[in-house]
């Protein structure tokens, strides 16, 4: 039941974001469900990856996917659909322990909290970051092809 309310939230974070985007109709929907469906998958891949760090590489990986095949299908910027899908990966809690160790001047506990907020964030940028090189390098062999076809 816990893991259902995780994803709901999930859909209505990415919602909200959705709306902030000036997202609209089928749109908003689709931002929406990818922000549940890429928390689902962090919830399902937990027992398989006990480090979050893995888990939220493949659910940016995800997202980054989801993000650009609908920006493909509907004539969209991918970009509105990978920060409103992302919202639920971004790691607030983490960064609240960070701030509230620093102010309690627990300095041991402030960096070791620190290094895990700046790995979850790294997580999410190297998922989204691999998808976009690949279709960078994938665009470029296409364009190879389609040069060394008309000469």
């Amino acid at each position: 039941m816990n893991d259902m309310i995780q994803i709901l939230m999930g859909m209505l974070g990415a919602f909200g974001f959705s709306i902030l985007f000036n997202m609209r109709g089928w749109k908003l929907l689709l931002a929406a469900l990818g922000g549940g469906l890429s928390w689902a998958l962090y919830l399902v891949l937990e027992p398989l990856f006990p480090g979050e760090f893995t888990r939220y590489f493949i659910s940016a990986f995800f997202v980054a996917v989801y993000a650009e095949v609908l920006a493909r299908l509907l004539k969209t910027p991918a970009t509105t659909f990978l920060i409103s899908c992302i919202i639920p990966h971004i790691p607030g809690g983490a960064l609240y322990h960070t701030m509230r160790y620093a102010l309690l001047k627990e300095w041991a506990a402030c960096f070791q909290q620190a290094f895990h907020t700046v790995m979850l964030a790294l997580g999410l940028a190297l998922g989204i970051v691999a998808v976009l090189s690949g279709l960078n390098v994938a665009e470029v062999v296409k364009r190879s092809i389609a040069k060394k076809k008309g000469a």
